[in-house]
């Protein structure tokens, strides 16, 4: 065990600069010290989430956190989440559970709310464990949003929590980022902020050391260190769909899986698990010409189930994915690119968009599929293809099922499978078998799918790897006593 205590924000420049590589980094560095640690982002934007053991909703970084620090995923650590459907309006989770919508004229008049909320969930945590590490949210110098902000510097001044900020140097322009981050804020908020850290460089160091000091001497901060460009992170994502590249696989040409890039895609880290096999080549794709080429064309989970039908319709995708399921040519639909594959949707309250709706689907699967109010949050347990299969539903769409072959509390007709379930290929058995049956019906007797791989195992190895960096490359001794003198 550890006598250290206290809390860590780690903020950005910009979005997507690495706070949540470098939170989940530290996290594990801390866990392996026998830290009790818990992550938090008091709130995060992101159509990629995850069910809790109890049953709660929260963002899927902040579960990968969680699974990094050795602690168990609560709703406190993700307090309060905003699903984007549209440019202008999101569906909220309050504490894990649906809490309505908000749109832009609305948003202010509610934070009040949700910063009160997000405030009891952190001093919460801080009662429990020895250190809470924050993530920070887009940047803490939108000086436009400071006046209701809880999580970026309000957070900080909440509970008094030292602040570093980093800064993606592949980008450009990462000095300036970082001393115009520093110089917008008010001397309050600067007074929290305690040093930089420098994330994905590659190059000569001895380059950027002149930066590095000159960057010192002007904002007289330190910069904890620089973390090196990881080319083999592949890591659950926020909001970024990463690129996923194949493994190399001696018998050559991959097995090629083409992932409809919805507007509103959502939970698509649920193709990482298929994208971590040897021969497997994953492609996020918004053009018909995609679509005849793969072996399996996967229409992932949406936010917006009837906006993006008519997307996929209006970019020519639905008469390629209809000419597939003719041709016995295998189609994979989850949870809302499910309800797409069905005979129609429909949404008479307007939960997704705000006003009510209906389409025709495509008519490969016998599902029709209603929206209500009421949001299904669950982590069912099955089999298919002979294994045992453990998933998460995150759906307000219930989909009556008219025959075809029973999969996963969803339907199969031939090569067309559907289900509502995510996270059903981190089970290991369950991905290879299905992989190999899409092998099979896609005539590729030349792929084999390798006995070997496992998923969990591959997510350690990784959240290991950013915990390594941390060790490697930032100045721990000045991490530890930040978060202790406070």
């Amino acid at each position: 065990m550890s006598d250290l205590r206290g809390s860590l924000l780690v903020a950005g420049t910009t979005s997507d600069a690495g706070k949540s590589v470098v939170t989940t980094g530290i996290c594990r560095w801390l866990h392996r010290q026998g830290v009790r640690v818990a992550p938090f982002k008091a709130q995060n934007m992101s159509n990629n989430s995850m069910v809790t053991a109890d049953g709660a909703e929260i963002g899927r970084a902040q579960w990968v956190q969680a699974v990094a620090a050795g602690a168990e995923p609560e709703a406190a650590m993700n307090p309060v989440l905003l699903k984007p459907g549209s440019d202008l309006r999101s569906h909220v989770v309050l504490m894990g559970e649906p809490a309505g919508q908000l749109d832009a004229s609305s948003f202010a008049r509610a934070r009040p709310r949700l910063a009160e909320a997000a405030y009891a969930a952190y001093d919460d945590l801080a009662s429990r464990f020895d250190v809470v590490v924050c993530e920070g949210a887009g940047s803490p110098a939108e000086i436009n949003l400071r006046e209701h902000d809880f999580v970026n510097m309000g957070l900080a001044q909440h509970g008094r929590i030292p602040t570093v900020v980093v800064g993606d140097i592949d980008r450009g322009g990462v000095f300036a980022a970082m001393y115009g981050t520093l110089k917008l804020l008010s001397a309050a908020d600067q007074q929290l902020v305690r040093g930089f850290v420098v994330n994905k460089f590659r190059g000569d160091g001895s380059l950027l050391a002149p930066g590095v000091e000159m960057l010192q001497e002007a904002t007289e901060r330190p910069v904890l260190g620089v973390v090196p460009w990881l080319p083999d992170l592949r890591l659950d994502s926020e909001d970024t769909i990463a690129t996923l590249p194949s493994t190399d696989n001696s018998t050559g040409r991959p097995l090629r899986v083409a992932v409809v890039r919805f507007p509103r895609i959502s939970n698509f880290t649920d193709l990482d698990a298929l994208a971590v096999e040897p021969g497997v080549e994953v492609r996020y794709v918004d053009a018909p010409d995609a679509v005849p080429d793969a072996d399996l064309v996967v229409l992932p989970g949406t936010r917006s189930t009837l906006d993006d039908l008519a997307w996929l319709r209006a970019r020519g995708l639905d008469g390629p994915i209809v000419a597939r399921h003719r041709g016995a040519q295998p189609v994979l639909g989850i949870c809302g690119g499910f309800q797409m594959l069905g005979r129609h949707v429909a949404d008479p309250e307007g939960v997704e968009t705000g006003s009510p709706s209906a389409a025709v689907g495509l008519g490969l699967l016998p599902v029709r599929t209603r929206f209500g109010p009421d949001k299904v949050l669950a982590r069912p347990a099955g089999s298919a293809l002979g294994h045992d299969v453990r998933g998460y539903e995150i759906h307000h769409g219930r989909v009556d099922v008219h025959g075809g072959e029973p999969f996963l509390d969803g339907c199969r007709d031939g090569t067309t499978w559907g289900t509502l379930w995510h996270g059903a290929f981190e089970n290991d058995g369950f991905r290879r078998a299905f992989l190999a049956q899409v092998a099979v019906d896609a005539h590729r007797t030349d792929w084999q799918v390798a006995q070997d791989t496992a998923f969990a195992a591959a997510r350690e190895r990784q959240i290991d790897l950013l915990a390594d960096a941390v060790e490697e490359h930032l100045d721990t001794d000045a991490l530890r006593e930040m978060i202790e003198r406070g």
